[in-house]
């Protein structure tokens, strides 16, 4: 037997996946969420085989709370259409139910994914990163600061920093790692917001008061907050370029 959980705000769309799973006796559905917050608690609670999740939640948003999951489970995606998710899908073959669908094309989905085990992981991965660029997420990066989400609004961030297989996000309130890299942090943010400055560092330019002169042809950008972040040769002429300097 294995464990389902279905993660959809939309009670009616969880009632047709449940109705639809009464051809596959194998699939028992463990728990039914509401949002993606409620998702991860049931993922790391039941760890199931296979989810179904919808894309567009309040609170967080599908891609969001996968990137949360330290293990992540075999995905059915069940979405309304949406220009990004379609071009993350299509680009790394993972399979998607798009609303409304039928009893055939669900019992499709399910012999795909019988047929895929064990899951390549890099693949959902990929789709991740790739999701990321939709500007309904780059205005915002979502961590887990303990048992608890937090979600971050990119105007509060102050500079982004390269910790080993993390990335510290700087805030007011302190820092939040992300376990994602700084490459990815520097595709999917505002480029118009953020530049890289270093190759460990990406820097809010509005936090930016003043770039001093530092040993040679380096610099360090000073900012509001009083931290100082090291700008290379290269993040000079980025920043110079951004800031119409």
């Amino acid at each position: 037997m294995s464990k389902v959980v279905l993660i959809d705000d939309e009670p009616l769309a969880r009632m047709i996946v449940k109705e639809y799973l009464q051809k596959h006796p194998s699939l028992e559905v463990v728990a039914e969420c509401g949002d993606g917050f409620e998702g991860v608690k049931a993922i790391q609670q039941y760890q199931p085989d296979l989810i179904f999740l919808d894309i567009q939640m309040p609170k967080i948003n599908g891609f969001e709370m996968l990137e949360l999951l330290d293990e992540k489970p075999s995905v059915i995606f069940a979405t309304a259409f949406d220009e990004y998710a379609i071009k993350a899908f299509d680009a790394h073959a993972v399979d998607y139910l798009l609303k409304p669908f039928s009893q055939e094309r669900f019992n499709k989905a399910i012999e795909k994914w019988q047929q895929q085990q064990p899951a390549p992981k890099n693949n959902l991965n990929e789709l991740l990163d790739t999701a990321a660029q939709s500007p309904t997420q780059n205005n915002r990066i979502v961590v887990k600061n303990g048992s608890k989400i937090k979600i971050i609004p990119a105007h509060d961030i102050w500079y982004l920093e390269a910790a080993d297989d993390y990335v510290k996000v700087h805030t007011q309130e302190g820092y939040f790692l992300k376990n994602k890299t700084m490459s990815f942090f520097e595709q999917s943010l505002d480029t118009a917001q953020f530049v890289r400055s270093h190759r460990s560092y990406i820097i809010n330019i509005q936090q930016i008061t003043r770039i001093d002169p530092y040993e040679k042809d380096n610099h360090i950008a000073i900012l509001k907050s009083g931290a100082k972040v090291p700008v290379s040769r290269s993040g000079y002429v980025k920043l110079r370029q951004v800031l119409g300097l």
